[in-house]
C-alpha cells in the first residue's frame, strides 16, 4: 500500500465489512503490480552489464570508440572496455585463431566476412558508419597536393595502406578507377600507421579517411578528392560466438548503434550508413 493509498484508509475508519473486503482486494491487487514492477527490473532482458569487454576494432574507430568505451564505463559501473585497435585483416585473423575478444567492428565488409565466414559471430554483422578516403598532406600542403593525379609526382613521397586492409583496398579501387598507378615509399598496415608517417615528416602524403584527417588536427592538411565517392567503406559491427562476456558484448554493439553513439561518429567525421 502506497503512502497515499494509507492516508486516505485513515481517513475513512472506521470501516464496514463490505469496505474492508474491498480494500483487501485493492491491496492484493496493488501488491500484484508492485511485484510485477520490481520484477521488469531482474528481467532476462535487463540483465545487470559487469566485468570486463574486449573490443577488436579498426585503427580508424579509435578515437570515436575511446570516447564511447568511456560511455559505456559511465553507463554501467564496474564495467571495464578494453580496445584492440588495428588494420581489420589482422584483427579478423586473431579472433578466428581463438583471441579472446567480444566484439568485432571492421572497416570493411570483406575483412568482417574472415569472422562470418569462419562462424565466429554471434549475430548478424550490421553496418553502423561508413567511412570516405581524403589525402593528409604536410601542414600548409607545400606540394601543392590538390588531387589525386598530384599523387604520381615526381619525388613525391607517397604512402599508402596496404592493399589487404580496407583502407589501402579503397584506395586502390579510386587508383584504378582513375587509371592512375602511385608508387609508395611504404606501404602500411593500418590508416594510422598511414598517417603517422606523414605526422613525423617521413612521408610528403598518404592516402587515409576523412576522419583520421580531422583526429590529427592540424598535424596534416586534408584534401579530398572526388574519385573517393566511388570508394566508400562500409563498417559493420558484431558480437562474437565465443565471447567471454557476452551480455557485454550486447550492450556495447547497442551503444554503438544508439543515437549517442551515432552522434559521436557523425562528429569524428563518419557518413551514415
Amino acid at each position: 500500500m502506497t503512502p497515499r493509498t494509507a492516508r486516505r484508509a485513515r481517513r475513512t475508519l472506521p470501516l464496514t465489512g463490505t469496505a474492508v473486503a474491498a480494500l483487501l482486494v485493492l491491496s492484493a491487487c496493488s501488491s500484484s503490480d508492485d511485484t510485477s514492477s520490481g520484477s521488469s527490473s531482474s528481467a532476462p532482458g535487463a540483465a545487470k552489464v559487469s566485468g570486463t569487454v574486449t573490443v577488436f576494432a579498426a585503427a580508424s574507430l579509435q578515437e570515436s570508440f575511446t570516447g564511447l568505451g568511456a560511455e559505456f564505463e559511465k553507463a554501467h559501473p564496474g564495467t571495464e572496455v578494453v580496445f584492440n585497435f588495428g588494420g581489420s585483416d589482422t584483427l579478423a585473423a586473431s579472433i578466428t585463431s581463438g583471441a579472446p575478444a567480444d566484439v568485432f567492428a571492421a572497416a570493411s565488409s570483406k575483412t568482417m566476412a574472415i569472422v562470418t565466414d569462419a562462424k565466429d559471430n554471434a549475430s548478424a554483422p550490421v553496418t553502423f558508419a561508413r567511412n570516405q578516403l581524403a589525402i593528409a598532406t604536410l601542414p600548409g600542403n607545400p606540394d601543392q597536393v590538390t588531387s589525386l593525379k598530384d599523387l604520381t609526382k615526381s619525388g613525391l613521397k607517397v604512402v599508402l595502406c596496404d592493399r589487404t586492409v580496407p583502407c589501402g583496398a579503397a584506395a586502390q579501387k579510386a587508383l584504378d578507377a582513375s587509371g592512375l598507378k602511385v608508387t609508395p615509399v611504404s606501404y602500411e598496415q593500418d590508416v594510422k600507421s598511414a598517417l603517422t608517417k606523414v605526422e613525423l615528416r617521413e612521408a610528403d602524403a598518404a592516402v587515409v579517411y576523412k576522419t583520421d584527417v580531422r583526429a590529427a588536427g592540424d598535424k596534416v592538411e586534408g584534401v579530398d578528392f572526388p574519385e573517393s565517392a566511388d570508394a566508400v567503406n562500409d563498417y559493420p559491427i558484431a558480437p562474437l560466438k565465443d565471447a567471454p562476456n557476452a551480455e557485454a558484448a550486447k550492450a556495447f554493439v547497442t551503444l554503438v548503434r544508439s543515437a549517442e553513439g551515432r552522434k559521436a561518429l557523425t562528429e569524428a567525421g563518419f557518413l551514415t550508413p
